[in-house]
């Protein structure tokens, strides 16, 4: 059992205030601007770009996201891709067994999807300790949780190690492993960080659109040359790989909005946002 490393800091520690702050996401001015209703979908989207700053400041635009994945119908297996910030454990570590608890109940692990990833890539190791206070991963839990209950199980990888090659080596083993499944992979990054308004939506435009345009390589190119401070790019570059080894042709960006405009205006932001990747 994985207990939450950040429950009472990037978001409520108590159920019900947990419940009301996902509602205020929701609802916010950058929000979707209502309630999400989750639907018998055709299932089209493949992946996500999420953010996993702190409710208060990403999780408005966090909720686009997970707004339109309640209109596309629930997945079968979810597979969250997050930068270690931590520097604990292996350079690309995922958890092949157990649970992870929020205070919205449990979320197991799929130990057979985690396995045939591990089986398709040698680079990826079982390393609980990359986990234990990691938050990107964490983060988005509460969101599918507040959607779907129990009813889905995950796979958690950790990416300490972004770099071209290796990010599209744990693409590939995601895309084998989830052939015929039913598995949504979600990539969970900020983009800028803490730079000003206008430099940070400069940069983060130029981010975008090579995810708008499924392209992963180009993306780390953008990130290294424009030296754009986008914490989980290896994350976004697996997912696009795999994403399209499924089947993907096309993105949608949801919602781009920086902490200075989710929270109040500041003089450095983070920037944030939400995209999806569909069949």
């Amino acid at each position: 059992m994985r207990i939450p490393a950040v429950a009472g800091q990037f978001y409520d520690a108590n159920k019900e205030d947990l419940i009301s702050q996902l509602n205020w996401c929701y609802k916010h001015k950058q929000g979707p601007g209502k309630l999400p209703k989750v639907a018998q979908g055709h299932r089209k989207i493949l992946g996500l770009v999420s953010p996993h700053a702190g409710y208060m400041y990403s999780g408005p635009v966090a909720a686009h996201g997970y707004s339109l994945l309640a209109r596309d119908g629930k997945p079968e297996s979810v597979i969250i891709l997050g930068p270690n910030h931590t520097g604990y454990g292996s350079g690309i570590s995922t958890m092949n067994s157990g649970s992870w608890k929020t205070p919205l109940g449990e979320v197991k692990v799929n130990e057979n999807l985690a396995n045939a990833i591990l089986k398709s890539a040698n680079i990826i190791d079982v390393d609980e300790k990359a986990h234990l206070y990691e938050h990107s991963i964490e983060v988005q839990l509460p969101f599918l949780q507040h959607l779907f209950g129990s009813g889905f199980d995950f796979v958690p990888i950790a990416m300490m190690l972004q770099d071209a090659k290796t990010s599209l080596e744990v693409g590939e083993a995601i895309g084998k492993a989830s052939e015929g499944k039913d598995v949504l992979i979600i990539a969970s990054t900020d983009f800028t960080h803490y730079e000003s308004q206008d430099s940070a939506a400069r940069k983060d435009k130029k981010a975008i659109e090579k995810i708008l345009s499924l392209d992963g390589l180009g993306l780390v190119k953008t990130v290294e040359g424009e030296v754009i401070t986008m914490c989980g790019y290896g994350p976004v570059v697996a997912m696009l790989h795999a994403a399209k080894m499924l089947g993907a042709n096309d993105a949608k960006l949801l919602k781009y909005a920086t902490s200075g405009e989710t929270a109040e205006p500041m003089a450095q932001v983070v920037g944030y946002g939400s995209i999806a990747v569909l069949r």
